[in-house]
């Protein structure tokens, strides 16, 4: 079979959308994302393993006449982040009970993978999943 389109390595960022920037930076700080770059009140950015987890202000990023196109969202969005196994996802839970981040949900996958659900201070649905959840 033919491929679909060409290659792809992946997702490179994956963005959320929140109301405080600041206040958004201090929760993923203390969840211990690096912080690699900020534009006070348009964005921050935080190194998520391999890629980048981009964090905006819509107000900002809506606005017409940047170098890069409008965009932005209202309401919860959804990131899912990679975790590379069932060890480093208890690692998480630990992390995030340390850090008074209540656990949303967990769920186990047919495939046996699991996923740990909690929510930033905007509302944004955060899933860390295990690798090969979905065969990959």
């Amino acid at each position: 079979m033919a491929d679909l389109h060409p290659p792809l390595g992946g997702v490179h960022e994956a963005s959320l959308y929140v109301s405080d920037l600041e206040r958004a930076e201090r929760f993923w700080r203390r969840l211990g994302l690096p912080l690699i770059g900020r534009s006070r009140g348009r964005h921050a950015f935080f190194r998520a393993g391999a890629d980048l987890l981009l964090i905006f202000n819509p107000q900002a990023t809506l606005a017409v006449g940047g170098e890069v196109p409008p965009h932005g969202a209202t309401g919860p969005g959804h990131v899912a982040l990679d975790v590379p196994d069932m060890t480093a996802l208890e690692r998480w839970r630990a992390c995030l009970g340390q850090a008074d981040v209540p656990i949303e949900a967990e769920v186990g996958w047919p495939s046996g993978g699991r996923s740990l659900y909690f929510r930033d201070p905007d509302g944004n649905s955060i899933e860390l999943i295990t690798r090969g959840t979905w065969g990959f």
